[in-house]
């Protein structure tokens, strides 16, 4: 669906944006414009050595800043397809600067949202975090925010959806690089020894985006169904010789990570691969219908500690070699 059309990433020039993108020039050879749509100029100037400078020239980088509607709106003129994945992301930062947190994540989403609305464009995808889900974090506070400003528009010119999910595994803003960084200083800290995680994988997130971006109705917020390991066997899997420090939780950090509260079961529907959460003010029994679904039980929640699949040390062992 992306060959000859034109698709614009927000926060497009990190690491979610390279594997992103490098998936779609292999995939949709003919894909018109793919812009690039981000702050930060270093991360421009390596990406663009990445992708071979000039070698690709449906990729056009554009320095921008979401917080800048009019910067925004020029920038998404004549984009079929929007991929919002600009935010700041650390929690403890939030923590430390909530203003700067509530101005990208929230009021940033709202002018993606009114560039899109203005410009016709035809679906947007933003991307969300399990922190959204029971927030207890300034950050988690913020994209739930977010997610209900994406998920409560009502447009028949654009379709707005949501997707939720972890850190995805070797990107820059996971456990592992950090864990690695540890190992150089003889320990690695750990800050509860029975912390449990989801698993995603950067191929898994590019294929779950895609399938929101086909086959969303509107209003919905996708939830993937993964497998989950513990931390602690996490860090025995990268460096098993290396003796672990329990440092105690940080403020905003969660022990388990949460996707769907308890509260959204009466809205959430599970097909074979994904959980569905549907507004509350929709006719469920068309999305049953639409993705080939079922209700969840009404007391349903989806916690990395409460799954049926796990990954052991072994599993994450080949994940990481």
């Amino acid at each position: 669906m992306l060959n000859h059309k034109t698709l614009l990433i927000t926060g497009g020039s990190g690491s979610f944006g390279r594997n992103f993108i490098a998936h779609i020039l292999s995939t949709f050879p003919q894909v018109k414009e793919i812009r690039i749509f981000s702050r930060d100029e270093l991360k421009h100037y390596e990406m663009q050595h990445y992708f071979d400078w000039g070698k690709h020239p449906s990729l056009r980088y554009i320095l921008g800043d979401i917080r800048d509607f009019n910067l925004l709106a020029d920038a998404m003129e004549g984009v079929d397809y929007v991929i919002h994945a600009a935010a700041l992301k650390h929690v403890q930062m939030g923590e430390n600067n909530p203003m700067a947190f509530i101005q990208t994540n929230i009021i940033g989403s709202e002018n993606v949202i009114r560039c899109a609305r203005q410009h016709k464009v035809k679906r947007v995808v933003a991307l969300s975090t399990d922190k959204a889900a029971a927030a207890v974090s300034l950050y988690g506070a913020t994209k739930l925010c977010a997610d209900k400003l994406f998920t409560h528009q009502h447009n028949n010119n654009t379709i707005f959806s949501v997707v939720r999910y972890g850190n995805v595994m070797g990107t820059s803003g996971s456990v592992i690089p950090h864990f690695k960084h540890y190992t150089k200083k003889g320990f690695i800290p750990l800050t509860h020894p029975d912390m449990t995680r989801f698993n995603v994988t950067p191929q898994q997130s590019i294929d779950f985006i895609l399938y929101a971006l086909v086959y969303a109705q509107g209003g919905e917020i996708f939830v993937p169904k993964l497998s989950s390991f513990k931390v602690i066997d996490l860090a025995s899997a990268i460096a098993p010789d290396v003796p672990t420090q329990i440092i105690g939780l940080r403020a905003g950090e969660k022990l388990h990570e949460e996707m769907i509260t308890i509260t959204d079961a009466p809205y959430t529907i599970e097909n074979d691969h994904y959980y569905v959460i549907v507004p509350f003010y929709k006719d469920l029994t068309h999305y049953i219908t639409h993705y080939k679904a079922k209700s969840v039980a009404s007391d349903f929640y989806y916690s990395s500690d409460k799954n049926d699949s796990w990954l052991d040390l072994e599993d994450l062992r080949a994940l990481l070699f």
